[in-house]
């Protein structure tokens, strides 16, 4: 498990900001079950879905930020993990742009690429692996997503969702696998020790320009998108 546990350039838990963070919430004196689910709860909830300026950011910068997309609280989460001693890896694949179609609109929708890079965080708990991929959008975010869609109760795929059960998504941790996206998968990449190790085999596939337009103005776009839809 030492491999699971290790600090890395991406992973910077033993970074000022996350020291303190660690330590203002006594997390390391909790026994593994609370430990794992403030965390989760944390960064589900404290840390709202938005859209960084990359994914291969550090935790420090996504806690800075105070907002993240998967690969972005994936990284904070398992940062997090690590620092209290908690086993962790990542698992990473793509998704369909359609599952983001809402909080991308118009032309930034259709400018990008069809095969979007997604993860999600792996935790050892009990003597087995579990899936958490739940922490991606906070609940208030979720909450007033369901409202707008409250006819809607099963399938629902946008604005960063992808499930079967839209009104009950599998997304409280108590010992167990948790999802909000799983359903928009649509290619494995396999399991990493790290998140730089996955980013550095896939990023996103962006054109410099792209790239240079997302950062600066669409991801912008999206992060008003998501927050008018929180804040009604």
């Amino acid at each position: 498990m030492k491999e699971y546990l290790q600090a890395t350039p991406i992973l910077d838990y033993n970074s000022t900001v996350i020291q303190h963070l660690v330590a203002s919430r006594n997390w390391k004196e909790k026994d593994e079950f609370q430990k794992i689910l403030e965390i989760y709860c944390f960064v589900r909830d404290e840390i709202k879905f938005g859209y960084n300026v990359d994914d291969a950011i550090p935790a420090r910068s996504v806690l800075a930020d105070g907002y993240g997309q998967c690969n972005t609280k994936g990284t904070l989460f398992m940062a997090l993990l690590r620092s209290v001693g908690i086993p962790c890896r990542i698992h990473g694949f793509t998704i369909d742009k359609s599952l983001q179609k809402g909080a991308m609109t118009g032309f930034i929708y259709h400018l990008a690429p069809k095969n979007i890079v997604h993860s999600w965080v792996e935790i050892f708990f009990q003597k087995k692996w579990l899936n958490i991929e739940g922490f991606i959008l906070d609940l208030h975010y979720l909450n007033k997503l369901q409202e707008k869609f409250s006819e809607c109760s099963g399938s629902f795929c946008g604005f960063g969702v992808a499930t079967n059960d839209f009104k009950n998504p599998q997304i409280d941790w108590n010992k167990n696998d948790t999802y909000i996206q799983k359903e928009g998968i649509n290619q494995d990449f396999g399991i990493f020790n790290s998140p730089d190790e996955f980013f550095k085999k896939y990023s996103q596939k962006l054109s410099p320009f792209k790239k240079w337009f997302y950062q600066n103005i669409a991801r912008k776009m999206m992060n008003r998108n998501i927050s008018k839809i929180r804040d009604k």
